[in-house]
């Protein structure tokens, strides 16, 4: 089990998102995905808000946040 932190671009917190894999592993993949892998690639056993998070430091709550003001205005403008 690791644990990897990374601050969020949006909320300008440090989140640490918990993997169920062993260090090694998740430093094998993150090599991997860094030289050039395409990140679901590098990262199969992950789904994709984890990844999204390695990549972007975006949890599923920023996500939101990020689009929740869109997702009113598109209800409200016919």
């Amino acid at each position: 089990m690791i644990h990897y932190t990374k601050r969020s671009p949006i909320t300008r917190e440090d989140n640490t998102m918990e993997f169920d894999m062993l260090q090694m592993v998740f430093d094998d993949c993150y090599v991997a995905w860094s030289e050039g892998a395409n990140i679901q690639d590098a990262f199969p056993m992950l789904n994709q808000d984890q990844r999204e998070f390695i990549k972007t430091g975006l949890t599923p709550e920023d996500w939101l946040m990020l689009f929740a003001d869109d997702r009113e205005v598109e209800e409200f403008s016919y």
